[in-house]
């Protein structure tokens, strides 16, 4: 991720550390997370993230639980004593 602090101009690039403008807006990075004292004067430049998700279930494990959600509810018939 690649950010400009428009307060002093630096542009600031991280992958996995913490990286700091250090003028008064204090623009960090850290990863795909930017933070600033105002965040008005912050330009995102590049953005690396990848916006496809992979789903969380499998196609089997879909299925699976379509058909747990179809079945029926059986009353135990009990004694009662």
């Amino acid at each position: 991720m690649l950010v400009r602090c428009n307060a002093c101009g630096k542009d600031l690039q991280s992958e996995k550390s913490r990286v700091s403008c250090g003028c008064s807006n204090m623009t960090t990075v850290h990863g795909d997370i930017v933070s600033a004292v105002d965040m008005n004067q912050v330009i995102l430049l590049q953005n690396n993230k990848n916006l496809k998700k992979q789903p969380l279930f499998t196609a089997q494990e879909l299925e699976y639980q379509e058909a747990r959600r179809r079945r029926g509810v059986r009353k135990l018939q009990c004694e009662e004593r």
